[in-house]
């Protein structure tokens, strides 16, 4: 039997998924193919990212929906991250790092404009 490999999406309740296996099974191809797609998505959102910031024009509402789409696209990252980093071979002499779970909201800092009116 192989080792436990996090999946690229999660389950019910947004709760990891692993996959026992040897990796070379149908599920372990279309979990590639998965990660895949979102190395790439979370590429072309950074060019875009970039773009938005560079135009002036942009509104607030939009870089909020920006700012929502960079945070799925780096859990996906993160969890493309740990699942490959988990199957790396442990260095000799030295425990695993403990996961890091990549469920967790994050929190925003107030707006910048607002800290800017108190002075």
């Amino acid at each position: 039997m192989g080792t436990a490999r996090l999946l690229p999406w999660g389950g019910a309740e947004g709760k990891p998924c692993y996959l026992v296996g040897d990796g070379d099974g149908y599920v372990s191809r279309v979990a590639d193919r998965v990660e895949c797609v979102q190395l790439g998505m979370a590429g072309e959102l950074l060019g875009h990212a970039a773009d938005m910031l560079a135009d002036d024009r942009t509104t607030a509402a939009q870089l909020r929906f920006l700012a929502a789409r960079l945070v799925e696209a780096l859990r996906d990252v993160h969890r493309v991250a740990e699942s490959r980093g988990a199957r790396l071979p442990a260095p000799a002499n030295e425990e695993p790092a403990p996961p890091v779970s990549v469920d967790r909201q994050p929190r925003l800092p107030a707006p910048a404009h607002e800290d800017a009116s108190r002075d």
